[in-house]
């Protein structure tokens, strides 16, 4: 069977990567950017190191800001309004995952007019033309959106998140850089720490992992694990570790897919704005056991990469129970809640259920499951 690997043409790494943007844009020959950016990263002058760039070296842009932490439909529509009115070439996509996807519907729309209702992009739409050109830059270290072709975005009407992937959506060039990252504050930082540790985890246990992908997942569980505490504390080391660290995990999951804990975790965001990777760090644990009987010996490298010494003499039995202790005991150390209880209503716990089990990401799970083993892994977690 052919596998597919699809990844930027061009990514660029380490502290200082941003400044290539603009060698990048002259010798593309853009005219102007359509700069999609959150509110707070705008507010908090985070925005500004890229503007500040285009200033400099004198070219045109028009920012658009109208993006939640989960964006949605209307986000999306208004963002395709205003690009049409702009006179842009190309977006800049800066900051995490909301700005990404928000940047990465627009951009599909535009080129692909038929899909405006937003909708009808969800699961694997028909798109017939690559997107607007978008240059990344990403400023948390978690989604790794510059590198995956997928995206996902808020159904307010119906209280849920669908899951878009389109290879016509990936960026073409990706700037990952630790230094857009360093003002992250310690909750977001360890947030989107284990939403990249769950990518990792996920994309190595998941059905269509391979050789090339377990290789990314592998090392991306193995820079995450020895990176995020130090990250979380804002060291040097830490930050460009996490920048690493999530962007190879990306690269490995946006090919192969994920599993339960993201199908669980996006209702969560549909319906209580909870934090995606608050979400998956919490539920991962509880997943991690209950699919732990068809993942063969694959918790034995995770233990391993997560620092657990000895795992080559373990039973299955002790590798797995290893695997799972050390994920937590990194979830605790970052500050990550243990449980659900603060966030999940007991009357939701159904639907919740049943938007889970129809997730883009469910088919993917290692282990088959119901809207019923769904319903009880949240009680669980109650």
């Amino acid at each position: 069977m052919a596998q597919r690997i699809i990844l930027n043409g061009t990514s660029y790494h380490g502290a200082g990567a941003v400044a290539e943007l603009i060698t990048e844009i002259k010798s593309r020959g853009f005219q102007k950017a359509f700069v999609c950016s959150d509110p707070d990263l705008i507010r908090f002058g985070v925005t500004a190191k890229v503007t500040d760039l285009l200033d400099q070296n004198q070219l045109a842009y028009a920012v658009y800001s109208d993006i939640k932490p989960n964006p949605t439909i209307r986000n999306v529509q208004n963002g395709v309004a205003a690009f049409r009115t702009s006179d842009a070439d190309y977006i800049i996509a800066v900051g995490g995952g909301s700005s990404m996807d928000t940047a990465k519907a627009i951009g599909i729309i535009i080129t692909n007019p038929e899909f405006e209702d937003v909708r009808s992009l969800e699961g694997v739409a028909p798109t017939k033309n690559p997107c607007v050109p978008i240059l990344a830059v990403p400023t948390t270290a978690g989604t790794a959106a510059e590198v995956t072709i997928n995206y996902v975005i808020t159904d307010e009407d119906k209280d849920r998140k669908m899951v878009c992937v389109d290879p016509h959506d990936i960026p073409i060039v990706a700037f990952v850089d630790p230094d857009m990252m360093s003002t992250m504050p310690a909750s977001l930082t360890a947030a989107t720490g284990m939403d990249a540790l769950t990518h990792a985890i996920e994309g190595f246990t998941t059905k269509a992992a391979w050789t090339m992908t377990d290789m990314f997942h592998l090392k991306a569980i193995e820079i995450i694990a020895a990176s995020l505490r130090g990250a979380v504390a804002n060291t040097p080391q830490g930050r460009e570790g996490m920048a690493l660290g999530q962007y190879i995990a990306g690269m490995g999951f946006s090919n192969v897919g994920l599993g339960i804990v993201h199908s669980m975790a996006h209702p969560l965001g549909a319906v209580y704005d909870t934090p995606h990777g608050v979400a998956n760090a919490i539920i991962l644990p509880t997943v991690m056991e209950y699919n732990a009987e068809a993942t063969g010996d694959k918790y034995r490298y995770i233990a391993a990469a997560m620092g657990v010494q000895g795992t080559e003499s373990m039973s299955v039995e002790e590798y797995r129970k290893a695997a799972v202790d050390a994920v937590k005991q990194l979830s605790q150390d970052v500050g990550i809640p243990a449980d659900l209880k603060e966030i999940v209503k007991e009357e939701d716990l159904r639907f919740l259920a049943e938007s889970a089990y129809a997730d883009a990401c469910r088919p993917g799970n290692p282990k088959d499951t119901s809207v019923e083993e769904i319903e009880a892994l949240y009680r669980a977690l109650l």
